[in-house]
């Protein structure tokens, strides 16, 4: 029988905070327990702003994403595919978690094209070529993968992918049952700054429509509901701080937003949600 698979995302600023890390590391244990399969995807915005600060390389962001030049391409591979990809490894091995830094580059794991000229070398994923992560997922004590969101193309050039549409991607090509997005927000706040704890792509969309949705949360509920339509069942942002709580039968369901395709029981949802089947 297949395992269920489950797919998180870390974000780059989450990255920064030696407490977050060990509630990745809680959360990843936690769903190895329950036997699922998990894949992790990380950023790492602002490690890469540092590494090009201090070589005195100037950035800009374009509709929220950042124009990304050849010379910079190379800074950004060595931060995401080398230094923060080791880092989420280590920490994982260090608590006896079995893992493996894996590119979106290597075996043409993720293949894209250029999303626009004006972006230059940010990448439109197009194909996810799944095969080493699920030969990783495959080998002796089932490794967890670590996945730098870093694309190539069909000339073999690389590019810089936005990290939440390479984790709904590889959800979606893995036909995974769960995405979840690590964050440093609470979830999705309604127009009162409330979370909101369950939605439905329906009411999303109303709620972007009314302006309640915007700016960085709208490229990520975008994300979220491309997974949900392609057929990832759940889809969650939480507040990385507090990651493993989603595993909690009794607490799951008052932490951060739950997508769903369409409306459900809630009460249900917390006595079910990351249960084993």
């Amino acid at each position: 029988m297949m395992k269920q698979k489950v797919v998180i995302k870390l974000g780059g600023s989450s990255l920064q905070n030696f407490g977050v890390l060990q509630e990745l590391v809680t959360l990843v244990a936690g769903y190895r327990h329950l036997k699922y399969d998990v894949v992790l995807v990380h950023g790492g915005g602002p490690a890469i702003n540092q590494e090009l600060t201090q070589r005195g390389i100037e950035w800009k962001f374009i509709n929220g994403q950042r124009q990304t030049t050849h010379e910079m391409m190379a800074v950004i591979e060595d931060v995401l595919a080398n230094k923060i990809n080791s880092m989420v490894v280590n920490n994982l091995k260090a608590a006896n978690i079995p893992a493996l830094g894996l590119s979106g580059a290597t075996a043409n794991t993720l293949l894209c094209t250029q999303a626009n000229a004006e972006l230059m070398q940010v990448g439109k994923v197009e194909e996810v070529n799944v095969t080493e992560i699920e030969k990783c997922l495959r080998m002796k004590r089932s490794p967890t993968p670590v996945l730098a969101p870093i694309g190539i193309g069909a000339a073999d050039e690389k590019y810089n992918i936005n990290a939440d549409w390479a984790a709904a991607k590889v959800a979606i090509a893995l036909q995974a049952d769960q995405l979840i997005f690590l964050t440093d927000q609470n979830g999705i706040l309604d127009h009162d700054k409330q979370l909101v704890t369950h939605a439905t792509p329906v009411q999303i969309d109303k709620m972007i429509e009314d302006g309640v949705i915007s700016g960085g949360m709208y490229t990520k509920v975008m994300t979220m509901i491309s997974a949900l339509n392609a057929g990832v069942q759940k889809v969650r942002v939480l507040n990385a701080s507090v990651a493993s709580e989603i595993l909690n039968p009794l607490r799951g369901h008052e932490v951060g937003t739950l997508l769903i395709p369409t409306a459900v029981n809630t009460t249900t949802e917390v006595f079910t949600y990351g249960q084993a089947n």
